[in-house]
């Protein structure tokens, strides 16, 4: 196995003629770690890994892969796409249908012109990787989309990388098989321990699968953590929005009402709601965000505490392991997401409540 490298992207800039597309931007994967470039459709995640890889030439900025400097603007360097020592697995799982599993895997092994005996050994080390060591005579015409998928894997991994690309690998596939082979590739990658870049516009292969998270927005960065931090506490409306169903509520910031990092907001409605900074400042107005899954509803009020008020039910949609209550608190809806047996029936009166922990600060936008 190759040693695992970090990727440092400093300053990265990629233009369209007049447009800019992506940046500047910077950031690094730390060797042996996976980050998730996450955001919605056209916001340049895409790109910054085609710059990466080398498929893309930027217009401005650095990329490193370990020491070696595969891309500078300004010194004028850009080293091949096959001379960077990285591999990459697409959204289509690019496998030749007419060939089998072992000469897939092995093409490129003979492309770097590896011993038969060499290739014979690696073939099989990366098969077994993906649990497709009893598929290796079969044609790749013959095999599912995740079995397909396996096999772009296998490849990928063969000839030791020291970094691996993913671009929306998983998005052909079922909504079943997508939540098993999220855990699979997690699995794989803290196997061999490989610095992966993983693309994607799915929230939860980000969290379930990402040691660190990027959200992207319009060629920008918007936010970097940890899945816990990015998911717990967003740092402005997008990010709350994006990242899980959010409620963003809006009011004048009472002072009087706060104390160390915690913060109280009075809304138009003249509700109070209560919640925590997270160390951001504030002005006279601000905006909370709270997670529709943080709300808990119930018939009866709750005995004390901060945060609970009367509602009105709108509406109830199931969900399957979740039920989506849309409520009239004041003059607009909130929208509340429980698990639970509980019936609710619209215009019934109920109460809803949120711990204030949950009830974060944003920054302006």
């Amino acid at each position: 196995m190759a040693q695992s490298l970090p990727i440092e992207v400093t300053d990265l800039e990629i233009r369209y003629g007049a447009v800019a597309a992506v940046g500047p931007i910077s950031f690094t994967a730390q060797a042996g770690k996976q980050l998730t470039l996450l955001g919605p459709s056209g916001c340049g995640k895409t790109t910054v890994l085609r710059a990466v890889a080398g498929l893309e030439r930027p217009h401005a900025g650095r990329v490193r892969i370990g020491d070696t400097t595969v891309f500078d603007s300004a010194a004028g360097i850009d080293i091949p796409a096959e001379q960077r020592g990285l591999s990459m697995v697409f959204q289509s799982y690019a496998i030749w249908p007419h060939m089998t599993v072992f000469d897939n895997v092995a093409y490129g092994l003979r492309v770097r012109r590896k011993s038969t005996a060499e290739i014979k050994t690696l073939v099989a080390q990366a098969l077994e990787s993906v649990q497709m060591g009893a598929f290796a005579e079969r044609r790749a015409s013959q095999l599912s989309g995740g079995q397909q998928q396996r096999v772009a894997l296998a490849r990928a991994c063969a000839f030791s990388p020291s970094v691996l690309l993913f671009d929306e690998p998983l998005s052909n596939l079922d909504a079943k098989l997508r939540g098993d082979m999220r855990i699979e590739l997690r699995e794989l990658q803290h196997r061999l321990g490989i610095t992966s870049l993983y693309v994607t516009h799915d929230l939860e292969e980000a969290l379930a699968m990402s040691d660190a998270i990027i959200v992207m927005r319009a060629g920008g960065i918007e936010q970097t953590g940890a899945p816990g931090d990015i998911y717990n506490f967003p740092r402005t409306a997008f990010v709350a929005d994006f990242v899980g169903s959010a409620n963003l509520i809006e009011g004048r910031v009472r002072a009087d009402l706060a104390s160390g990092d915690s913060i109280a907001i009075e809304t138009v409605g003249g509700q109070l709601v209560y919640g925590v900074a997270h160390g951001r400042m504030s002005s006279e107005r601000a905006t909370l965000s709270v997670r529709a899954v943080h709300f808990s509803l119930t018939v009866q009020a709750p005995a004390d505490g901060r945060n609970i008020w009367p509602v009105l039910i709108h509406r109830a949609v199931f969900l399957g392991d979740l039920t989506q209550v849309h409520v009239a608190w004041g003059d607009r809806d909130l929208i509340v997401r429980q698990a639970g047996l509980q019936a609710w029936t619209e215009g019934q009166r109920a109460y809803l409540s949120v711990d204030p922990r949950h009830c974060v600060l944003l920054e302006a936008d």
